[in-house]
């Protein structure tokens, strides 16, 4: 026959939609044309599809080919589609049984030699085959995504020879092996000797466990980076559904995470330097952003003041509903982003306001200005808000043995089974209540309630940061194992809103 068709997928976003791809072999002078909206990778691919069918030894017709890649409509970019119309050309001029390819999904990216080489955002796209109840081949370099999904209708191949000798000798391809898919976490080795900064331990502890946004403040050399590095690694490994949202966005944006298991928590740390778009996503290819690639996981933002306010200010809408919409002229897209805030800043541009043993140097005028980069609707969106002093001399030279390793295993036991309570008490974290959950699950006496709301008007704290305040308690509440929050949860959780520099702040 002259006419093939052949199924494959584009990825837009974190979906991945559909793709018809249709070849026609006709009668005269040899060429080559793709139609469909093909940006140039995709038209260069009639360049590596015929090398690739001459070097595995089979015929490339010298006739006329179109490939049309349908819908028409829709943008189609990269090497994905290499394999697919690589086997419909051969179906088209009945080298290869088409019937045989009626029911079955191709991507891969050719190489000259035949070979099959890795693509991005497999994971949508197995899912969607599954969905659909197709068989999908991909390259035999995304068989870890294949084996995460364990869709039992997949496959992997390394070559176009080899997939022409299974569709002709009906020879075996790989199949997924879901064991595969989960090799030990290699986050958690290792624990950090911190010393002193008992507090701001707490303040770790608590925000672990109910995922609570956190804001370190304190001068250059106090400890802040290193402890906002413990503070992944007291977090739980991904369940199931969770390190398949991740290993979805990882897989469309072609990121690798910084563990070989797809089950550890991202932890990404962009610079100050970055843009709207390298934050939040967008541009011309419509890629998640830093936001998204963090999601069930920590965003640190160290320097937090030295971020453009335009760009910090794109964090408050994604930091309440955990995603965020990108509109732009060509698409609108959503994106997954709840993700877990760490930043860390410094009081003053020189860094040493309020240190007793360094003199700042910088006015009250300067000081204002640096601080005002930080506006109020982003601060209300923090739950917890300490300061970290530097450690004295002493501290610092203490034996080895005396420190505090602050990161045993059962402190991160501690963490799970304290997250575990809230999902199956409410089936969210407490960071994540809303509405009549939150009434139902941080109920007060009439006489805290009094003494909150007396509190909230002397610290002139909006109703936003009242309900942080009570989410904070109840993770307090639940690591103390109280079923109700009593007056010492309060106080606490009020305390990570009292933070001196805060007032300075909120001037």
């Amino acid at each position: 026959m002259s006419v093939a068709i052949i199924h494959s997928r584009a990825v837009l976003g974190v979906e991945a939609l559909a793709v018809t791809v249709e070849i026609h072999i006709s009668s005269g002078l040899p060429g080559f044309a793709i139609v469909g909206m093909p940006e140039t990778a995709v038209r260069e691919s009639k360049d590596r599809v015929r090398s690739a069918i001459l070097n595995s030894g089979l015929e490339f017709p010298a006739k006329r080919i179109t490939v049309n890649l349908a819908p028409a409509d829709l943008p189609k970019t990269g090497g994905r589609y290499d394999f697919a119309i690589a086997m419909g050309i051969l179906a088209a001029s009945g080298q290869v049984d088409c019937r045989k390819l009626a029911e079955v999904e191709l991507l891969g990216e050719l190489a000259l030699g035949g070979g099959l080489r890795k693509v991005f955002g497999m994971i949508p796209s197995i899912r969607a085959a599954a969905r659909e109840q197709r068989m999908i081949v991909l390259p035999a370099a995304n068989r870890g995504e294949m084996n995460l999904v364990g869709y039992e209708g997949s496959r992997t191949a390394t070559s176009l020879v080899e997939y022409v000798v299974h569709l002709t000798q009906d020879s075996d391809l790989a199949r997924p092996d879901p064991e595969e898919a989960s090799p030990p976490c290699l986050c958690h080795r290792g624990t950090d000797l911190i010393r002193g900064h008992e507090s701001a331990k707490r303040a770790l502890l608590v925000s672990a466990a109910g995922n609570h946004n956190l804001l370190m403040i304190g001068p250059p050399g106090s400890g802040k980076t290193l402890l906002a590095n413990s503070l992944s690694r007291l977090l739980p490994p991904l369940d199931a559904a969770e390190a398949m949202e991740v290993a979805s966005i990882r897989s469309v944006s072609n990121v690798r995470g910084q563990c070989p298991s797809w089950f550890c928590r991202p932890v990404r740390a962009p610079h100050h330097s970055a843009t709207v778009p390298a934050l939040v996503g967008g541009g011309s290819k419509a890629q998640p952003g830093e936001i998204s690639l963090a999601h069930r996981g920590l965003l640190f933002l160290d320097e937090l003041t030295e971020f453009k306010p335009s760009v910090l200010e794109t964090l408050r809408e994604p930091l309440e509903s955990g995603e965020i919409t990108i509109s732009r002229a060509n698409y609108r897209l959503r994106f997954p982003s709840r993700f877990q805030l760490v930043a860390a800043m410094n009081p003053c541009p020189c860094g040493y306001a309020g240190d007793t043993r360094n003199e700042c140097r910088c006015s009250e005028d300067r000081i204002d200005r640096y601080l005002g980069r930080i506006s109020g609707p982003l601060l209300d969106r923090l739950d917890i808000i300490i300061e970290v002093p530097v450690l004295s001399h002493a501290e610092l030279l203490d034996a080895p043995e005396a420190a505090d390793p602050f990161l045993p295993e059962d402190l991160r036991g501690r963490v799970g089974d304290c997250r575990e309570l809230q999902s199956s008490r409410a089936g969210a974290l407490n960071s994540e209540l809303r509405g009549t959950e939150l009434e139902r699950w941080c109920r007060l006496s009439k006489q805290q309630k009094k003494w909150l709301a007396e509190t909230l008007e002397r610290l002139s704290l909006s109703a936003r940061a009242a309900h942080r305040i009570l989410r904070v308690a109840r993770t307090i509440a639940d690591l103390e194992g109280s079923e109700e929050i009593l007056e010492p949860h309060l106080l606490e959780a009020v305390g990570y809103r009292r933070c001196r520099i805060l007032r300075s702040l909120l001037r």
